[in-house]
């Protein structure tokens, strides 16, 4: 099967700082696909490349079996950065309105996919608040609401539970599975060891590398351990919370 997603030998440096070597990787259509590492590891870099925010110092991303073109991906893709983007004077619901403005919905659709969305991230009777006034785990629910509103076929979610209760996370995960089951592409870089448990695949990252990809059992049983954070205490001693 055609992987959605696919990294070639994908290698990215900043001046004289590599943050990613030769990476090779392929996700697959209607699976969440989870990137765990230690801060500096290269997981938010990868997602950039993936959505075409920065581009390889050598090597190939194709997405659909084609090169990575931004423009025409960014309609079919939803993206929540690791910090929000949000527009703090307005309300939710003005933040929400003016990107599906950007993605061409109709005003019908529009409010009924605000709506869907809010009750989605359980934020529906602050819609008419100014953002000014949410917390930062309530912001980070408004940006998911953001990435989930046009319906897009892949979501790129870097960080997306941070500051959220344990309670609502899971309804959100809940959710993520939901979309999954509906045939969405899902990737996620989390810190959260439940949270990677619930993936269907993951990739590890150290140092650049990516040093297993595969379901979170398989890596287990291949590193002889009895949980993924072993791994990294294993394989160099690196804590995914450092």
């Amino acid at each position: 099967m055609q992987p959605i997603v696919h990294l070639n030998k994908v290698s990215k440096s900043f001046g004289v700082y590599e943050v990613l070597k030769e990476v090779s990787l392929n996700i697959h259509k209607g699976e969440i696909y989870g990137l765990l590492g230690p801060s500096g590891s290269g997981k938010t870099t990868m997602i950039k490349l993936m959505i075409g925010l920065e581009r390889p110092s050598a090597g190939e991303v194709t997405v659909k079996g084609e090169r990575l073109k931004a423009k025409e991906l960014y309609p079919s893709i939803g993206y929540m950065a690791q910090s929000d983007a949000l527009y703090n004077e307005l309300t939710a619901k003005e933040n929400l309105s003016f990107m599906a403005s950007l993605y061409g919905m109709r005003k019908a659709e529009r409010n009924q996919q605000i709506e869907k969305v809010m009750i989605t991230v359980d934020l529906l009777e602050h819609l008419n608040k100014p953002v000014h006034q949410f917390s930062g785990g309530m912001k980070r629910r408004l940006s998911l609401a953001i990435a989930l509103l046009h319906e897009p076929d892949i979501l790129f979610l870097d960080e997306p539970t941070v500051g959220i209760d344990p309670v609502l996370r899971k309804d959100i995960w809940d959710g993520f599975h939901q979309l999954k089951e509906e045939g969405r592409t899902l990737i996620i870089t989390t810190h959260v060891m439940d949270e990677a448990e619930r993936c269907d695949r993951l990739g590890l990252l150290q140092h650049g590398e990516i040093i297993s990809s595969d379901t979170p059992e398989a890596i287990k049983s291949q590193y002889g351990v009895t949980s993924i954070e072993d791994v990294f205490l294993k394989n160099g001693g690196v804590s995914v919370e450092n």
